[in-house]
């Protein structure tokens, strides 16, 4: 590794040379200059990595200094040095986007220290990180060897999401592969879960089961609106775990958050059902049951989401809650400014809900635009973009002002997404169901190893359009492709973001509880 270069400005520089030496004797380069123009001809002339900068100097001030030398490196690091303890002098150095502040006298090692703090934080990071991920990199692979419980799957994802982001802050991609295998590893041995599981948890005689799309308005809305709370529920379609603890910074400014929750979607994990179940509080085949004229299947023509506040309200009235609510679903900015602008007659209603659709069409349009998939061409850039677009959105101006009128919020999803790899070959007729990630059909052809195959829809509490009608579900980046012009389909599909089958990141989602700062 390269010496670190230094530059050290101080009236009294020769003073200093012990502390000159102290530097350079644990492998740093130092240049000195005991007035500002020297320090400023020094900067023109090299990069320096770091820079110490004395604020009371002849001539030029080390503030005047300072603004010299962050015009010619404006992303190095400068340390201000002084006698003076003034809190305006320090507001005024701060504002002006020093690194760090000392005052005399320093010693060697606060100096040692700043240089460590600003320079070496990031290498002293990465190598804590990579140290800390290698050994939880062998407890996951140990858990992932015996029979885990629904809540061991919950905290295996949440450390999973934990490292992916911290080895990303880090910078180090040495380990990206290791992570990925594991991430690869872990959605194996969840769908081993969940094939051996759910529908033991769709049996109303079942006490011990997670918390399932029907159930989140019965569990956490309707509590809160009993307490005489304001609610707010933000439903962002798409939403995966990562994605939320990529926003929750910008978010935390504004709120706290109470719960940090996490639960399961129903199969398939696609907004047909996922949602209408959520807005509903039912399975989709007592959907179909108790109200056909709100639920289409696959194969029919028509919008599969047309009816969800309808469903809302034959929901909340279920629980005895006959209240006005608002209800509106935002797709695109005018729509979300619109909503902003009529925030005083939605806050009338003791309810709202409101359905964001953007990250939905990120990840549609990922598919379908080059430009967009090279912008997002893996999983942080996906995030990346994902809170880019929210802080420039619609939905955080919402939240800022929901802050502000004391609002309770509850943000949560539908379901989540997962970048799809390897392409396994399915037949079906033609009203068999376009998703990537299951099919249901009356003759579909698979290889069962492949899939997690629902025979009696019943048992899924899954509509059946014909008598025949059989499911079967995509595991880990698995995708189905049709024998006919397979390897155009696979090399339009591959590395793209679909949900509706089985994996960590599509069935494990947030639910967010958040109360105004």
């Amino acid at each position: 590794m390269r010496n670190i270069t230094i530059l050290w400005t101080d009236d009294e520089i020769d003073l200093l040379k012990p502390h000159i030496l102290f530097l350079e004797s644990k492998g740093y380069q130092v240049t000195t200059a005991n007035n500002g123009d020297d320090a400023i001809e020094l900067a023109k002339a090299n990069n320096f990595d770091i820079i110490f900068l004395d604020e009371n100097m002849p001539g030029l001030s080390g503030l005047q200094t300072l603004t010299f030398i962050k015009n010619i490196q404006p992303n190095t690091p400068v340390i201000m040095i002084t006698k003076s303890e003034a809190e305006d002098l320090m507001n005024e150095a701060i504002g002006s986007k020093i690194a760090d502040y000392l005052i005399k006298p320093v010693n060697p090692n606060q100096i040692l220290l700043s240089i460590k703090k600003n320079i070496d934080t990031k290498r002293l990071v990465t190598e804590k990180t990579t140290s800390a991920y290698q050994t939880a990199f062998r407890e996951m692979s140990m858990k992932l060897n015996n029979r885990l419980s629904y809540s061991e799957w919950v905290d295996i994802y949440k450390e999973l999401v934990f490292w992916e982001m911290e080895l990303e802050k880090s910078g180090d991609n040495t380990l990206d592969e290791v992570l990925k295998l594991q991430k690869a590893e872990a959605n194996n041995a969840f769908a081993k879960f969940i094939k051996n599981n759910y529908l033991h948890w769709l049996d109303p005689k079942t006490t011990d089961k997670p918390l399932l799309s029907p159930g989140v308005f019965k569990s956490k809305v309707v509590p809160l609106l009993e307490k005489n709370e304001n609610v707010f529920v933000l439903i962002v379609d798409n939403l995966r775990f990562d994605q939320w603890r990529a926003i929750s910074p910008l978010i935390s400014e504004y709120f706290q958050v109470d719960e940090e929750g996490i639960f399961c979607s129903i199969l398939p994990t696609a907004t047909q059902y996922s949602r209408n179940a959520m807005f509903s509080g039912l399975m989709p085949s007592e959907i179909d049951k108790i109200f056909p004229d709100l639920w289409l299947n696959d194969e029919e023509e028509g919008g599969k989401n047309m009816h969800e506040e309808d469903l809302l309200h034959t929901q909340m009235a279920r629980y005895g809650w006959n209240e006005k609510l608002y209800y509106d679903k935002i797709n695109d900015n005018k729509a979300g400014k619109k909503l902003l602008e009529n925030i005083n007659k939605i806050l009338n209603n003791k309810l709202a809900v409101v359905v964001f659709n953007f990250v939905d069409m990120l990840s549609h349009a990922r598919t379908e635009m080059k430009m967009i998939r090279e912008l997002a061409d893996d999983e942080a850039a996906y995030r990346s973009l994902t809170v880019s677009w929210f802080e420039h959105s619609p939905l955080f101006e919402l939240l800022k002002e929901l802050s502000n009128r004391k609002v309770k919020v509850i943000i949560t999803t539908d379901h989540g997404t997962i970048r799809v790899n390897n392409a396994i070959k399915v037949v079906g007729d033609k009203n068999t169901t376009t998703n990537l990630r299951y099919k249901n059909g009356k003759s579909l052809n698979y290889n069962p190893k492949e899939v997690f195959e629902i025979l009696q829809p019943e048992k899924a509490h899954l509509p059946k359009s014909h008598i025949s009608t059989s499911y079967i579900f995509a595991t880990g980046d698995d995708f189905f492709a049709y024998p006919n012009n397979y390897n155009y389909y696979v090399s339009y599909y591959k590395n793209t973001f679909q949900h509706g089958g089985i994996s960590l990141e599509e069935m494990l989602i947030p639910l967010i509880t958040l109360s105004p700062k």
